[in-house]
């Protein structure tokens, strides 16, 4: 036997060998290089506002189609897997519709599905909507469905678990988030629940001297005060000066009640006749409360009739400038409503 020629095959394996190998090692770090690039490097999102939405039952091989034919992902399907399987999150993943915030990543993208982070939209009850401003609010909501469609008040109410009570005041202005597969009724159930407790919360508070009989009788006149005043300090007197004259049982005479019994024929004007003719909100014409709320009143304003502000004035009437100015007597009342909405002062 050739002792030099079985050494340089040898030789020559050995050098084959080691070739391999470090093929093998530089494939292997280039593989996971650029496997932990695809972890970290941003989806392909355009502009804020983009979301992905995952049905019920998908599975992660179609969850991965999915992030691919809306153009987001051109990475291998084995790289999601193997991502996912390192973050233990493969078997868990939740359905829902999930926010694609520009530069969001893989990884990110693949957290928020496992924790059920799912892409929450919110929706505003403003202080001094009626429950009609509130429907339109909700119908114009987006991915919010509209069960409430062709509903009149009566089943909304009995939907929401309210049955036979009247919508008008009952839903807390405050801002309310939803998810996508959420309807206006679930909304409207937390508003509804939202006032109920606020309202029963306010009214075991509530100053005993105050001459209302129920919880119910606060949440009308806050809606007036609600109406009347949108600043902060002037609630407590003016809710101090309906509580006066319900005391007094003088008539309330306060417009946004009237308003709100003239309906579609109000046109933004009110005239001498409106305070005549007589409806059953009409508090010129008819003494104590309405028979309901005219709006949905904020919390401070139910606090500022449960607590109305000390005082006489019977009085106010608007400056003009966003304020009031409030009066004792009928004589104080006119020269104020001559200085300040006829422009006759003296």
């Amino acid at each position: 036997m050739n002792v030099g020629v079985a050494n340089h095959g040898r030789a020559s394996w050995r050098l084959i060998l080691l070739i391999l190998l470090l093929a093998f090692v530089c494939a292997a770090t280039w593989f996971w290089r650029d496997f932990s690039r695809f972890g970290v490097k941003p989806l392909r999102v355009d502009a804020a506002g983009e979301s992905v939405e995952i049905g019920k039952g998908t599975s992660f091989k179609d969850i991965v189609h999915q992030l691919r034919a809306q153009g987001l992902s051109t990475a291998s399907p084995f790289y999601w897997r193997l991502l996912a399987e390192r973050m233990r999150v493969a078997g868990r993943l939740h359905a829902g519709e999930y926010a694609l915030a520009p530069g969001i990543t893989p990884a990110q993208l693949l957290t928020d599905m496992a924790q059920g982070r799912v892409l929450q939209r919110d929706v505003t009850i403003v202080d001094g909507w009626t429950f009609r401003d509130v429907l339109q609010a909700l119908a114009k909501a987006d991915k919010l469905q509209h069960e409430t469609t062709g509903m009149d008040d009566a089943t909304i109410m009995q939907k929401i678990g309210a049955p036979g009570q009247k919508p008008e005041g009952w839903f807390l202005p405050e801002t309310y988030a939803y998810v996508k597969g959420d309807s206006d009724l679930d909304v409207l159930r937390r508003a509804h629940a939202a006032m109920t407790k606020t309202l029963d919360t306010l009214w075991a508070q509530r100053d005993p001297s105050v001459p209302l009989a129920t919880p119910y009788d606060a949440l009308i006149l806050a809606s007036i005060v609600e109406k009347e005043t949108g600043r902060a300090d002037e609630r407590p007197q003016v809710a101090g000066v309906f509580i006066r004259r319900l005391q007094k049982n003088m008539l309330l005479q306060t417009d946004p009640t009237v308003i709100y019994g003239m309906g579609a024929s109000y046109a933004g004007t009110i005239h001498k006749s409106d305070l005549t003719t007589d409806t059953p909100y009409n508090t010129y014409t008819r003494p104590g409360l309405p028979p309901t709320p005219i709006a949905m009143p904020g919390k401070p304003a139910i606090e500022a009739v449960l607590h109305p502000a000390a005082g006489t004035s019977l009085y106010f009437v608007a400056k003009g400038n966003g304020t009031h100015i409030f009066a004792d007597t009928l004589q104080q009342q006119n020269r104020n409503v001559a200085c300040y909405q006829l422009k006759h002062c003296q």
